[in-house]
Order: structure tokens, then C-alpha cells, then sequence
């Protein structure tokens, strides 16, 4: 959430630069709003003072053993209108709460500007990127080599479950697995983030608070026996959640957490796109990174946090390219992103496995998030950040594409073989 003093005193800038995020902000709205709000706390402030005044002249009445029966009539007409306009207040207040609720959040200076993902600026390649044999070739795809080996189906997970559901078996199921390990040892022992264990439910409060709601609504997975409980799209929600109307030390910070979890997505929007394989599923495992930082220190932390990312993809070897998301393509609560994409051969493109984000005070507004700045003696509100440290289904669709051998044998990653008893090849089922 903005700042609403910051959005009133420079709504006219503030305006300009959600239009690079292709979001137009109605200010005259936005101003009629804040000033009904304005009018009705000004006339229930005038309306309690003459209250007081009368109720003064009560007391002053009652000592003289005068009447006062008027005096006391007024005031239950002022209470009245006291009533009314706590009445009025409270819709006022909701009105302003909403319309800053459905209002993004800006952009940073650093962010390009541009209309769509065509826009965004490639910032490096990583060390292994020598594709040009994998781009003129021509490659399978990671289910149809699943099929192949017997370890992949996702017919048997669509009469279960529907489309964009997957089963996976033995090794690539243990592979799978083995990654969400990998990748929670690394950020726990190389990166000194503290492990979660989160809940997959969450009601509307926590979603709201971190932006999904009411905004993303139907990207989500509503419980239908239990009102405003959803499934959690990532566990984002749950771990910024943690600080909650906190006031946190400057010496905690920063804090930082990281889980392993189920996530949950209905993919609104994205119909026939990526209907087959891992790339786009309703359920997905990931590995999630949170940090509560000093705001002062956030735009390093956004840097150091990508490098977490890129450092699973690293120790994969995985070839990705690292970009930054252009103002038309940067979500609804980031202040500035930066994707990391694998590459996937069969689709001769680059690929989505982490986005890394900083929502500066965006969330902490939305949550009361605060810490006690040691000099100022105030208490601020805090920087948030997320990103992917990776997504799960996606690394393993990677690997299964570009670790396939001559013998179409898939090569596991050296730094995954302790996680899978030694094992150095995953092969066809009775070699077919």
C-alpha cells in the first residue's frame, strides 16, 4: 500500500509513474475520497466540542439548580448526529482503505521503461550459455522423455485431478525430491537463511497483506466449506506473514527465512499455454525466499538475494539468463524485479524459474511492520523482499531437457548424486 500523505502530496508524480505500469490512477477520485473522509472528521470534531461546551454548561446548570432539560436534549441530538456520522466515518474509511488496496505499488527509479516482457533488459548470461548446438537441434520435451522412462504421466493425474496436474515416479520422483533438499541446505548453510515450516492455508487478511487480494483473487484457490480461507499461491504469504503487526529491533534486521512448499494456482488467464509438463501446473512445489530489511539496505539485499537464486542454477549448471522486468511487466506490489530464466531446448526460449522482487514499504503498510530506528528514536516501516530460490517442477523440467546424453540417459548433477544414494544416471524403464 502507498503512502497516502506521500500519494496526496505528489499525486501528480506518483500518477506519472503508474502509467509506466500501465495502471491509470483516477485522482480526482482518489482526492473526493480523502476529502469526504476530511469532512465528515471535521464536522464530528465540531459536533463533539459543542457537545462538550453544553455538557459544561450542564454541570454549571445543575450547580445553580438551574433547568437544564433543554441543555440535555440538544446533547441527545448531538449524539444522534454523533451516531450518524460514526456511521458515515466508517463507510468513509473503508472507501479510502479499498481505493488504496487496488492501487500498485510505484515504480523504482532503476526499472526501464516498457510495455511487456519484449521490453526487458537482459543483464548477463550465465558462464555456460554455449547453446547455439541445442538451438539448431531438435529436442523433446521433458514429459514426453518422462513417458518415455515410465516416470511421468499425466493422464492418470488428469482423471484425478484435472488438467495441469502431474504424477512423477522412482527416480525422476526422487530427483524431484532431491532438489527441494538442495536447494533448502544451500540457502540454510551457504546464505544463513532460517528454515520455515508453513502452513498451506491462509485466510484473506494474510493475502491482502502481501497483495494477492483482492486484486488476484482469481488466481487463487478458495476453500469453499470455509469462508475467506484460501490454498497459498506461494509461501510468500505465510513467511512475510511472521511479521505482522510487529515492531522489530534494527538489530534483528535483516531477517531472512526460506521454506520448502506446496503452492497452489488456478494459472487464470493462461489457457492453452503450457498445457503439457511442469512448466505450468495448478500444484507445484517451490522453495520460497523472504527478508525483513533495514529500508536503507533493501536495494543491496534485492542484489544479494539474486545471487542466492542464481546460485542453485550455478551449482546445477543449469544455462539461464538474468533480466530486468521492464515497468509494463513488473507485478502489482514490486517496487523493481529481476527474473531469472532457465533455458529449455525443446522450446529454443528461455524460461521463468525465479523472480526476485523488492516491495520496499509496499507490504509493510499492509501488514504494520515496523522497526525502532536506533537514531530517530521513531519507528519505521520496514522493506520487504521475495524471491524463488528456484521453482522445483521447472528446475527438474530443465535438467530433464539438458541432461539427456547420446544414450538418452538423463546425467543427474553431481551436486544432487549425495541426495539420491550416489546414483549418476537416471534410466528408461527395462531400457526401453
Amino acid at each position: 500500500m502507498l503512502d497516502p500523505k506521500t500519494l496526496k502530496k505528489d499525486i501528480d508524480s506518483i500518477s506519472e509513474n503508474l502509467k509506466n505500469k500501465k495502471y491509470i490512477l483516477d485522482k480526482k477520485e482518489f482526492l473526493e475520497i480523502d476529502q469526504n473522509r476530511k469532512n465528515i472528521i471535521i464536522e464530528t470534531e465540531e459536533l463533539q466540542s459543542k457537545k462538550n461546551i453544553i455538557s459544561k454548561d450542564i454541570g454549571s446548570f445543575k450547580a445553580d439548580g438551574k433547568n437544564f432539560e433543554n441543555l440535555s436534549l440538544e446533547v441527545e441530538k448531538i449524539n444522534n448526529f454523533l451516531k450518524e456520522k460514526q456511521e458515515l466515518l466508517i463507510k468513509a474509511e473503508e472507501d479510502f482503505y479499498n481505493f488504496l488496496l487496488n492501487v500498485p505499488n510505484t515504480l523504482d527509479e532503476n526499472v526501464p521503461v516498457g510495455n511487456s516482457e519484449k521490453d526487458n533488459v537482459i543483464i548477463k548470461y550465465s558462464d555456460n550459455n554455449n547453446l547455439e548446438e541445442s538451438k539448431q537441434g531438435d529436442f523433446i520435451d521433458h514429459s514426453e522423455i518422462g513417458k518415455k522412462f515410465g516416470l511421468y504421466d499425466h493422464e492418470i493425474a488428469s482423471q484425478m485431478s484435472g488438467a495441469r496436474f502431474s504424477l512423477l515416479f522412482g527416480s525422476l520422483a526422487n530427483l524431484h525430491r532431491a532438489l527441494g533438499y538442495f536447494m533448502i541446505d544451500i540457502h540454510i548453510n551457504n546464505h544463513n537463511y532460517t528454515e520455515v515450516n508453513v502452513p498451506l492455508i491462509v485466510n484473506s487478511d494474510s493475502l491482502t497483506g502481501t497483495g494477492q487480494l483482492p486484486k488476484f483473487k482469481s488466481d487463487l484457490f478458495e476453500i469453499k466449506n470455509k469462508d475467506n480461507f484460501f490454498l497459498i499461491p506461494t509461501s510468500e504469504v505465510p513467511l512475510t506473514n511472521i511479521f505482522r503487526n510487529k515492531i522489530l529491533l534494527e538489530d534483528d534486521l535483516p531477517i531472512l527465512y526460506t521454506a520448502l512448499s506446496t503452492c497452489f494456482r488456478s494459472e487464470a488467464g493462461s489457457y492453452g499455454k503450457d498445457t503439457k509438463g511442469l512448466i505450468r501446473q495448478h500444484q507445484f512445489d517451490k522453495v520460497e525466499l523472504v527478508k525483513a530489511v533495514n529500508p536503507g539496505n533493501s536495494a543491496e539485499s534485492l542484489e544479494t538475494l539474486v545471487t542466492h537464486a542464481e546460485k542453485i542454477l550455478d551449482l546445477l549448471d543449469l544455462p539461464y539468463r538474468k533480466v530486468l522486468l521492464c515497468s509494463g511487466d513488473t507485478g502489482f506490489s514490486s517496487a523493481i524485479t529481476y527474473d531469472l530464466e532457465v533455458w529449455i531446448p525443446s522450446q529454443k526460449a528461455y524460461r521463468e524459474i525465479s523472480s526476485c522482487s523488492n516491495f520496499k514499504d509496499f507490504q509493510s503498510r499492509r501488514l504494520n511492520i515496523k522497526f525502532k530506528n536506533k537514531l530517530s528514536k521513531k519507528k519505521e516501516y520496514i522493506h520487504t523482499l521475495n524471491g524463488s530460490g528456484l521453482a522445483i517442477g521447472r528446475t527438474l523440467a530443465a535438467i530433464i531437457e539438458n541432461f539427456q546424453n547420446e544414450n538418452g540417459d538423463i546425467v543427474i548433477p553431481e551436486v544432487l548424486r549425495p541426495y539420491m544414494n550416489n546414483m549418476k544416471l537416471i534410466k528408461k524403464v527395462n531400457g526401453k
